[in-house]
This record gives structure tokens, C-alpha cells and sequence, in this order.
């Protein structure tokens, strides 16, 4: 006998809450264990959900792209990585487009007027 086939959860919009049920199912999925460091959550222990792919880089807000992740370091040092990531991909962006790096030096404006010699 099989089990029902389960739908992908998939967010409505990006800050929606992910509902206990799925937070249950990605526990499961992954096998209780840290996306980050593998090692198992144990009882007790604070976990959150991280996206493998973040929002930010183009990661979608669906059951598939979650992941359990120890809070505190594991959890810090993937957010580090994720804006590392996104900043890369802006610079390169804008280099392609001609938009960096900006100019190392001002304009130059034509200078005042010299004065002549004083008493004439």
C-alpha cells in the first residue's frame, strides 16, 4: 500500500509563515539533520529553515527549496555566503552593463578666472 501523494507547499508571496506541517515534512525529508554542518538536530536543540537557494539570489519560497539549519553560526555564515553571493552577482552585472566601476577621478572644471595685479 502506498501513501498519498503529498503536494509541494509553495508561498502565495515571499514573507508568508511556512506552515508547521511543512516544517514537520523538511525535518523529515532532510533526516533531522543540519543542512549546513549535517550533523543531527538534536532534541532541545534551535533550528530554523533556511533556503538552499536564497530569495535573493533567485531562490523560490517553496517546500523544495528548504532546509533545516541550526540557529546562531550555521545560520549566520550561510547568510553571510547568500549576501556574498547576491553583491558578486550585482557587481558583475553592472560591470557588463558599463555601470562600474565608477570613475576614480572628479570632473575637472575649467578654474576660476585670474585676478589681475593688484593697483591696475
Amino acid at each position: 500500500m502506498t501513501g498519498r501523494a503529498i503536494p509541494e507547499w509553495i508561498a502565495t508571496h515571499p514573507d508568508q509563515k511556512v506552515p508547521p506541517r511543512v516544517r514537520d515534512r523538511v525535518f523529515e525529508a532532510h533526516g533531522g539533520r543540519c543542512h549546513r554542518t549535517k550533523r543531527p538536530i538534536r532534541g532541545g536543540e534551535t533550528w530554523e529553515l533556511e533556503h538552499v537557494v536564497a530569495l535573493c539570489n533567485g531562490g523560490e519560497h517553496r517546500e523544495g527549496n528548504l532546509a533545516p539549519i541550526l540557529a546562531g553560526k550555521p545560520h549566520k555564515d550561510k547568510t553571510a555566503e547568500d549576501v556574498a553571493q547576491k553583491s558578486k552577482v550585482y557587481r558583475m552585472r553592472a560591470k557588463h552593463l558599463g555601470l562600474w566601476p565608477k570613475p576614480r577621478r572628479a570632473l575637472r572644471s575649467r578654474g576660476f578666472e585670474k585676478r589681475g595685479e593688484p593697483g591696475k
